[in-house]
């Protein structure tokens, strides 16, 4: 029997699927009211835009790329982030000004499976290109900030640095580098190769040996040029306007070669060591890497998957109204049906019963399966036009007209 292939999953249980659904839909919500539009970009696209943007030294394209060569001898990757293909729809649509996107979409990378990081993972995330305005980076991480919110996350806390731009950063890589040397057989093996390649990457290392060394490392606020130091300054002014929590982290890093100046991580204090569930910063000179126009950029990205597991069983998570139509007999059962397709059309989610089961083993159907409510519907409800309904959260029993039975489950209404 073939099996799924690993680090990929299913979602079958229709629990599960609705609470991927309401995350979806809340993320859709957030970026309506703030102006952002959806954006899809091909599953894959040229292996060069990631190997140009990611950094061929990077992890990402070193180790954790699905690359294949088509009929055609093409080199073509699964996308393992998103900003680059969304910057190059951007150029190729020859779009101009500011534009704000966001994206829910599935991620690919090699990389060994764990609880919430899977091989085939989703993501959603938030683009704002057209400008390098600090007003941008301190609304894109308002973006998040809201999002996560609402998602039902408290005692969030945003992280942030400033790693400065092309004019500023050589001389920040010369002294890490200054400082490294003398320390590189204690690096770990990528770290010892990173050394040369992107020094920047040896601060987000995990690595016991390589964690403990950079607490002495120098940092990055020590070289920047005034220009960065003034955005910078204006980010986080921006924040304290309005009232974002916020530290300043002068180790934080991203994984990625793109990121220029803000860099930022928001962290949620219940999870522990591993408390960061969303990050992103500006990406300048992203563009011009693929042979771009110059297009400023910033945005973040955050795993859904590991933000379900955050959640857990959230009452957050709101579980729509389900009815689920049990019937005395199977002689009911078209009747049922054409109960069950009028309230759908009013809106309401409804499922009838199409086996021959018992009225207990229909009640036991629909408590395992999770709906909310069960109708029994029967001659006397289809006579009367009124049927009983359980609340199976609530263990409580009303009757309801069938006119009004979807606005009185939607809306919580008191039972008649």
């Amino acid at each position: 029997m073939l099996q799924r292939p690993r680090g990929t999953a299913d979602v079958l249980d229709p629990k599960e699927a609705e609470r991927w659904q309401w995350l979806e839909s809340t993320a859709r919500r957030v970026c309506a009211r703030a102006g952002f539009s959806e954006v899809r970009t091909p599953t894959f696209e040229a292996t060069e835009l990631f190997a140009r943007t990611s950094g061929e030294s990077s992890d990402v394209v070193q180790k954790e790329m699905y690359t294949f060569q088509d009929q055609g001898g093409r080199a073509l990757t699964l996308r393992p982030e998103s900003t680059a293909s969304v910057v190059r729809a951007y150029q190729e649509a020859k779009l101009s000004g500011v534009h704000k996107f966001y994206y829910l979409q599935a991620h690919f990378r090699y990389e060994r499976p764990q609880k919430g990081r899977l091989r085939e993972h989703h993501q959603f995330g938030c683009e704002i290109l057209g400008t390098d305005a600090p007003l941008a980076d301190a609304e894109l991480i308002g973006a998040a900030w809201t999002f996560l919110s609402e998602a039902g996350l408290g005692d969030l806390m945003v992280s942030l640095n400033s790693i400065g731009d092309p004019n500023c950063r050589p001389a920040y890589r010369q002294a890490l580098q200054a400082y490294y040397r003398p320390h590189q057989a204690e690096l770990c093996t990528d770290c010892q190769r990173r050394l040369e390649d992107n020094p920047l990457r040896l601060l987000d290392c995990k690595q016991d040996g390589c964690q403990a060394l950079k607490t002495g490392a120098p940092k990055s606020r020590q070289y920047l040029c005034s220009a960065c130091q003034e955005h910078f300054r204006e980010v986080l002014r921006l924040l304290d306007q309005v009232g974002i929590r916020h530290q300043f982290d002068d180790l934080l890093v991203r994984g990625l070669d793109y990121y220029t100046r803000t860099v930022f991580a928001i962290s949620h204090a219940a999870l522990g060591a591993q408390s960061d569930v969303c990050g992103g910063g500006r990406y300048d000179q992203l563009s011009e890497a693929i042979g771009g126009e110059p297009l400023p950029g910033v945005g973040f990205g955050l795993g859904l998957e590991r933000l379900l597991i955050s959640l857990g069983e959230s009452d957050r998570v709101a579980q729509p109204v389900r009815l689920y139509l049990a019937v005395t007999s199977e002689q009911m059962q078209g009747p049922a049906l054409a109960l069950a397709m009028e309230l759908r059309r009013s809106g309401l989610t409804v499922e009838v019963e199409l086996a021959r089961r018992s009225l207990k083993a229909q009640f036991r159907r629909a408590d395992k399966e999770g709906f909310s409510h069960v109708g029994v519907f029967g001659p006397d409800e289809m006579a009367s036009g009124a049927l009983t309904v359980r609340d199976l959260l609530a263990g409580k029993e009303s009757r309801h007209p069938t006119t009004e039975l979807a606005n009185i489950l939607r809306t919580g209404a008191p039972a008649l």
